[in-house]
């Protein structure tokens, strides 16, 4: 497909703006690594709040939405809505506490909540595990959606896509730090809100579709439409509604839904200018990440069905794409074929500033951990700032090379959803636990993550090869929790526990709520103007709030005013309770 003149230049004029940004924040982000990492910690909540859903608006997610939707229906989105459980407490409970803790990074809590050679370990090996590792197959996965989408849209060839997009991103990470990332996000949440829109009513506009009321009569959609499965197929409600409501969002450990907070959403947290502005850019990325984003998305998903009814019509249309890139994920990109001129070079704009914020967010967090928490920690202890800021650009281009390469490697992204789901399955508990509990320690966390590695591994590359049937996915999870959970809680039991002078320093200066550190520490009294009622009653008010909305445009869109009304009102009610209690929580004083 050709791309027009007035496309291009849309696509230009983008790329000289992004770019503006990033030279104009390079000489700021040189001056230390507190700076590059974390802004001097001056960042405003709706800047954060709008960062995180930036990052979290990624290439790859469409495409992960519209696999959802084609294979299992609206309902199997509920894969991820779970999430908005653990997005909500880490607002009203662990927000100010990580702002509190004064950390760099929310690995280098480690070593201020636990003691000894173990916790030094936990803080080393982690950094790697996760800045590394886990990173990489977070960025590999949203440059295997630029591949898709500059094959469907540009006919570009994968390792030139590759070669190209790394390179530009590359550039402008290592350079702008994240000041550089939080305000160009800005520009590129707005421009890929706008593009994805545009998608979506050209989309309905389609003669095959028919507008909104053809899409929902439509009988290529029967049975796809409901926000909730069929409760008279039993997998399904289990696999898609109860696992990821009653297990999954405490359980599993996911970039962007940790439970209790952490890697990118924790490094927002720590550059916030105070702990009242940390709970605000929480609350406000969780509103905008559940309530505000996914319905274009699912409408695009929607009418691809109807045009894209198997995979063998996206290769006729597509003769030329590589077989081994089609799947359901495709169909999104195949989707915006349809735009006009203008409206096109808008949307690939759009796309390309979802990839730079993922990525570019996904480098500075990694470079982070490689600097501050391995290099300067354990490698080089005594060098000037100017110095740490250098390795953190050559750690940059590192991770962005390795991205590159699985991003090759990789062939769909509900592939790499469900392998990492499965890699920290069981370990989310401790982060949730191990801020109001003292007897967990850092053995705890070592043997959640060696554990859950192993399950993973067995699960995805020796269960079918010992001659076993595969399991399901949901399966798999399930099993991988209760094992971790019980090795964690065993291992915890049968070890020392952190020494009483760390304990009590960490108590003095985090201040958790709860009878969990009585038996440890000289507690005192609870703060008046922090309750940990208020914080539970705004946990369950807040996702009343985000799913009302969600369900609320869902049945406007389907043409159901009524139950839209009844979504509605009990929005209204709970945002109304909602305001009333969050003052309680703590963070307004």
């Amino acid at each position: 497909m050709q791309l027009s003149s007035i496309d291009w230049v849309v696509i230009a004029l983008y790329g000289a703006l992004a770019l503006t940004v990033g030279v104009l924040f390079t000489k700021r982000a040189g001056q230390s690594t507190e700076e590059f990492f974390l802004s001097g910690r001056k960042l405003p909540w709706w800047l954060l709040g709008t960062s995180m859903v930036a990052t979290t608006f990624s290439t790859d997610t469409p495409n992960l939405v519209t696999d959802l939707v084609r294979t299992g229906g609206v309902s199997q989105n509920w894969l991820w809505w779970a999430q908005l459980i653990t997005g909500m407490a880490t607002v009203f409970f662990y927000a100010k506490l990580w702002r509190r803790s004064g950390a760099f990074t929310d690995v280098g809590f480690y070593e201020m909540r636990y003691s000894g050679k173990p916790a030094a370990f936990l803080r080393g090996f982690r950094a790697l595990y996760l800045g590394v590792f886990f990173n990489v197959m977070i960025m590999a996965t949203v440059t295997l959606a630029a591949i898709k989408i500059s094959g469907v849209l540009l006919g570009i060839d994968k390792y030139t896509t590759v070669l190209i997009a790394g390179t530009v991103t590359v550039v402008y990470s290592a350079t702008a730090g994240l000041w550089g990332v939080v305000v160009t996000d800005i520009m590129l949440f707005a421009l890929a809100m706008v593009g994805s829109v545009a998608a979506a009513v050209v989309a309905l506009r389609l003669p095959e579709v028919g507008g909104l009321s053809g899409m929902v009569s439509h009988p290529a959609l029967a049975g796809k439409l409901s926000l909730l499965p069929d409760f008279s197929d039993w997998t399904a409600v289990s696999t898609v509604l109860i696992i990821p409501l009653a297990v999954q969002w405490w359980s599993t450990w996911y970039p962007g839904a940790e439970p209790g907070g952490g890697g990118y959403v924790a490094q927002r947290i720590l550059a916030a200018r105070s702990e009242k502005e940390s709970m605000l850019s929480t609350l406000w990325f969780s509103v905008a990440h559940y309530a505000v984003r996914p319905w274009p998305w699912i409408i695009v998903a929607l009418c691809s069905v109807i045009v894209y009814p198997d995979l063998q019509s996206i290769m006729n249309r597509f003769p030329n794409l590589d077989p081994s890139i089609v799947g359901h994920d495709l169909a999104y990109p195949a989707m915006l074929v349809f735009l006009p001129s203008g409206l096109l070079g808008l949307a690939v704009a759009s796309l390309a500033a979802a990839y730079m914020s993922t990525i570019s967010t996904h480098l500075n967090w990694g470079a982070s951990y490689i600097v501050d928490d391995f290099y300067r920690r354990f490698v080089s202890t005594d060098r000037s700032e100017r110095h740490y800021v250098s390795v953190a650009r050559g750690s940059t281009v590192l991770l962005i090379g390795l991205a590159m390469i699985v991003g090759l490697w990789l062939e769909n992204a509900f592939q790499a959803f469900q392998i990492l789901l499965q890699i920290g399955a069981g370990t989310g508990l401790i982060f949730l636990l191990r801020w109001f509990w003292w007897r967990i320690n850092a053995w705890s966390e070592i043997s959640a993550m060696v554990v859950s590695f192993l399950v993973a591994v067995y699960f995805q590359f020796v269960h079918v090869k010992l001659g076993f049937t595969p399991l399901h996915p949901s399966v798999t999870l399930i099993v991988g929790v209760a094992i971790t959970t019980l090795a964690w809680i065993a291992v915890t039991l049968m070890t020392p526990p952190t020494d009483r002078a760390t304990l009590q320093a960490f108590y003095d200066k985090i201040r958790p709520l709860g009878p969990g550190w009585n038996a440890a520490v000289e507690t005192r009294p609870t703060s008046s103007h922090e309750s940990l009622t208020a914080a539970f009653l705004c946990w369950f008010l807040g996702c009343v709030v985000v799913y009302a909305a969600l369900f609320g445009t869902g049945f406007l869109l389907y043409g159901s005013p009524l139950p839209a009304l009844a979504s509605f009102a009990l929005l209204t009610a709970a945002g109304v309770g909602l305001l009333k209690t969050v003052p309680k929580v703590g963070f307004w004083t």
